[in-house]
């Protein structure tokens, strides 16, 4: 697979959006007190909202939610097309960013999905505008050889499979504990956050720290979450 496949395969913007606050969501509840594999920010900047992933070994990818569009920046350390990889001199593996539109090339530049030295830490790109009918990416000739030549492959693996039964997969894998699938089943609807199903997934959970990652990932609360200064 490579960002070819994933532009394919991405749902579209306002189904990608719901899909990442639900998994920031559930991590939220998960492990409230730590660091999380996947993150939302409903209120990066007045018109943008950020949902990202890391994994602590310095894989990650970002996507930028905005008025005019998606952006969507991955770098797999270990990827053939890591701009610290191929030069002596660190630089993005030709095409990955090359066909960014105007509009996006912000993102390219933005201090968060740069090093310290302004290079883009990218191996793999796509964007979609508000009114296009689908993804895209660059043209690339990539590597050959390599079955996951930009780590499209496992870094998107989630978005590309949207269910419960995936996220609850990973979860338990990740976190070593249970995961209720009717919880997560109740968060990828998008029904609104209960203390109920904060109980279901994690009962040591404080429910006042779960009530404020809500409000900043910009997920549904129940009226007693939201009126109850002392959730």
């Amino acid at each position: 697979m490579t960002a070819h496949d994933v532009a394919q395969a991405l749902p579209d913007i306002d189904s990608l959006r719901d899909l990442c606050r639900s998994m920031a969501m559930a991590e939220a509840i998960l492990n409230p007190d730590g660091e999380r594999y996947h993150s939302y920010n409903a209120k990066w900047s007045e018109t943008e909202e950020l949902a990202s992933m890391s994994n602590g070994s310095g894989d990650e990818y970002d996507i930028v939610f905005a008025p005019i569009g998606a952006y969507l920046r991955g770098f797999d350390h270990e990827s053939p097309l890591s701009p610290y990889h191929h030069d002596d001199v660190p630089t993005p593996w030709p095409g990955v960013l090359d066909s960014v539109p105007e509009p996006f090339q912000c993102y390219v530049d933005e201090p968060d999905f740069t090093d310290e030295d302004g290079t883009p830490v990218v191996t793999v790109c796509v964007w979609r505008e508000a009114d296009a009918r689908s993804w895209s990416a660059g043209r690339i000739a990539f590597p050959e050889g390599h079955p996951d030549p930009d780590g499209s492959d496992w870094l998107f693996e989630l978005l590309l499979t949207p269910t419960p039964e995936a996220f609850q997969e990973f979860a338990e894998d990740y976190y070593e504990t249970t995961v209720d699938i009717e919880a997560v089943r109740h968060l990828y609807d998008l029904r609104p956050l209960d203390r109920a199903q904060i109980a279901r997934l994690n009962p040591s959970a404080s429910v006042e720290e779960v009530a404020e990652a809500a409000a900043v990932i910009g997920y549904p609360m129940a009226e007693d979450l939201v009126s109850d200064p002392a959730a």
